[in-house]
């Protein structure tokens, strides 16, 4: 009997179908809710046939980062090829469907808890491209009901201002560190939900609350905090939103949820050193703006 289990992430769930290496993030997103919307199914399989594709997109995020290849077949769909990092095995193959609605993944061996992981959550960004949900890479903080994305490069202090927030103002609570989900919802608030994805950093959260504001850290000998205009905000938000550009239906249904986002969500950017004037600082602003 093929063994399935559900998920389900910002409101949305997908399915994955086989046998799969035990994933502690994923367990508390586990559910039976039938009546979310379905976003796709992952069925784990042993190997995939090979059929005629061409190279449509590889990443270069540089050393450190996984590298992705996408191919698409000559009668239709994606190919994927995943690996940990630039030069070493190939962890993972994936064919998906135009929509990424279905896909079928072949773990290699090499690191099949790597495998798994990394495909869901490319399949959850390029699925729900469509549904008004971004991933974003930010750290998130809860605080009064709300929550706080605080954006920036990596290396830059995001993870560090979440913690200056958890020791220095009451009542904060890490979300996410790494991969939170942006939502706009169909009522044109929008809300940031926790998701199996957190980095470096072991916070799996089912949980979700308002949006409060989406603060960019940038490092400075002193401490500055400015609200950003539409455009600005917007390329804020962009520059931190997962996606890949070429593929244009998706990055039209990215970019009118930036669009609807920067209308609702106020959005900061924070020049500061790595202390608690800067907290302060940051949270008396965001929370009375």
């Amino acid at each position: 009997m093929t063994q399935k289990r559900t998920y389900k992430v910002a409101g949305f769930r997908f399915e994955v179908e086989g046998e799969m290496p035990r994933l502690a993030n994923l367990e508390p997103f586990m559910c039976e809710d039938s009546k979310a919307p379905l976003l796709f199914t992952l069925q784990l399989v042993n190997s995939l046939p090979l059929a005629p594709s061409t190279p449509y997109y590889t990443t270069q995020d540089g050393p450190g980062f996984p590298e992705i290849a996408i191919s698409r077949y000559e009668k239709g769909g994606w190919r994927f090829s995943v690996r940990p990092l630039p030069g070493r095995p190939v962890a993972a193959q994936m064919s998906c469907s135009d929509d990424f609605t279905q896909a079928r993944l072949f773990p290699t061996g090499v690191d099949d808890a790597f495998a798994v992981n990394n495909t869901l959550m490319l399949l959850f960004a390029f699925a729900s491209a469509r549904h008004g949900l971004l991933e974003m890479h930010a750290s998130v903080v809860m605080n009064a009901g709300k929550g706080y994305l605080f954006l920036g490069k990596s290396g830059t202090g995001k993870s560090t201002h979440s913690s200056l927030w958890l020791k220095h103002i009451p009542g904060s609570e890490l979300l996410n560190d790494d991969n939170p989900i942006l939502r706009l919802m169909p009522d044109g608030s929008a809300r940031v939900y926790g998701s199996p994805w957190s980095g470096k950093t072991p916070c799996y959260k089912a949980q979700d609350v308002p949006v409060g504001a989406v603060v960019r850290i940038r490092q400075a000998p002193f401490n500055k905090i400015e609200r950003l205009s539409g455009v600005q905000a917007y390329a804020s938000l962009m520059a931190s939103a997962s996606g890949f550009r070429p593929f244009k239906e998706l990055s039209d249904g990215w970019h009118q949820t930036l669009e609807g986002l920067t209308r609702v969500v106020p959005c900061y950017v924070l020049d500061c050193l790595p202390d608690q004037a800067a907290a302060q600082l940051c949270h008396n602003t965001v929370a009375n703006g």
